[in-house]
């Protein structure tokens, strides 16, 4: 949205975000995509460059929209909250919600229009089950603030926490079948995918999940 809500961490090699590396893998080449609070469109300009989509974005700030123009992205400013209601079903074969869905104001509703919108969703957040972010709760009995996670509680975009288990029990809730997920750990490399959920949610910073409606 018009705050960074989060700050992965970057590839030393190619300059891009993790996070965004991994979204790029499982886009398609060629593919209609919408990134809905897309910034200054570095995830857009990453997915044109490298996989030649036609790709369209979305994004609430004055700043992010001028700077995605300046790169010559096709990005109009709006809130996810209440404009993708005007978007029609299946209008992209992906739409992506990149640390965004927790500072959002209606996550589920968000969720359920990303999958509507698009043949497939790609969304990732901050796993707020972080084994550091329970300490700071239940050690220092402070709200956590970590690389991943760095603002104080009164001045955050973050307004809906959520954990690798909430989010997957909510993608139960919605109808959304899981076709790829990957955590992430706190240096930015992925976690083994077989193991369980309690250890992802434990230890993961990060998480990316690639849906689509049942």
């Amino acid at each position: 949205m018009n705050l960074p809500a989060t700050l992965p961490l970057t590839d030393t090699e190619s300059g891009h975000r993790l996070d965004f590396l991994l979204v790029a893998e499982m886009v398609e080449p060629g593919s209609r995509v919408l990134d809905v609070g897309c910034g200054d469109g570095a995830l857009l300009s990453l997915l044109r460059d490298r996989k030649g989509v036609d790709g369209r974005g979305i994004e609430i700030s004055r700043e992010g929209v001028n700077a995605c123009l300046a790169k010559g992205l096709p990005v109009i400013q709006g809130d996810a909250d209440t404009d993708l209601a005007d978007y029609p079903d299946d209008a992209f074969d992906y739409v992506i919600l990149s640390q965004t869905i927790q500072a959002t104001r209606q996550p589920r509703v968000v969720l359920e229009h990303l999958l509507r919108i698009g043949r497939r969703a790609i969304v990732s957040f901050p796993n707020f089950g972080h084994w550091r972010v329970r300490f700071d709760l239940g050690f220092r009995g402070r709200m956590p603030m970590t690389e991943n996670l760095p603002y104080s509680w009164y001045d955050t975009p973050n307004i809906h926490f959520c954990t690798i288990r909430d989010f997957v029990e909510l993608c139960r809730d919605v109808g959304a079948q899981m076709e790829k997920a990957v955590a992430l750990n706190a240096g930015g490399q992925p976690m083994r995918v077989t193991l369980p959920w309690w250890v992802w949610n434990l230890l993961g910073d990060q998480a990316v999940f690639l849906l689509k409606r049942r």
